[in-house]
């Protein structure tokens, strides 16, 4: 980063797509600021200026230019300090990377949300989804360290961040993640050691107390 560059990222401390964006700025080894918004009641200014169209954090200011959507934020930060990229080398790989990381976006927190946030058969059904989802993501990962081969990148960054919420899919759906994938379990392990993961994500027992009083408020419980 040049003399004088100025970060900032619009943040909430439970969400898995701001958690993303700082790990991804914690593994270039670049200096933020965390700005923490208050999502369920009054949005600052600066986040509706900065996201006019769907008003969601995260936005990454880089000297006041914001930068919106997480996946596409990850990428930008991969590009704009180059240096110990997070995306594969080759095309091919580059393709495979954004495939899954499209799945992650479309899947991972939907799914969690119709365990989470219903009950009796619905809850049900979405702990069904929810079990096949993760298994496709540990085929994916097969017998690799990470998903992209021995190194952390991109889809690594992209999955951990829902990590702190697999506790809340647990407690609340009546399963283990180990017991249906023992790989993807190592693999949230091993992500969990790095000090660019440890020092962004929430306490996955916060984000499910979090959880509980969200359900209270919404009238499921």
């Amino acid at each position: 980063m040049s003399k004088g560059d100025k970060l900032e990222v619009l943040d909430f401390w439970a969400s898995p797509y701001c958690g993303r964006v700082k790990i991804a700025l914690e593994e270039k080894g670049v200096k933020y600021v965390a700005s923490e918004e208050d999502v369920f009641g009054c949005k600052s200014d600066l986040l509706l200026k900065s996201n006019p169209i769907h008003q969601k954090v995260p936005v990454l200011l880089h000297n006041d230019k914001p930068i919106v959507e997480s996946a596409i934020i990850v990428t930008y930060i991969d590009e704009v300090w180059p240096s110990n990229s997070l995306l594969p080398t080759s095309a091919y790989d580059r393709a495979q990377a954004r495939f899954w990381v499209d799945y992650i976006d479309k899947k991972v927190f939907e799914t969690g949300r119709s365990v989470w946030g219903s009950n009796g058969e619905e809850r049900e059904v979405g702990t069904r989804d929810f079990i096949e989802v993760i298994k496709h993501l540990e085929e994916a990962l097969g017998e690799k360290n990470y998903f992209g081969g021995e190194a952390f990148g991109y889809v690594d960054i992209i999955a951990i961040s829902h990590s702190p919420w697999f506790l809340a899919y647990e407690k609340l759906g009546g399963f283990k993640i180990q017991d249906h994938t023992p790989k993807l379990s190592a693999w949230i392990k091993r992500c969990l050691k790095r000090e660019s993961v440890a020092k962004v994500l929430p306490d996955p027992e916060k984000v499910y107390q979090f959880v509980l009083h969200f359900r209270k408020m919404s009238g499921l419980d």
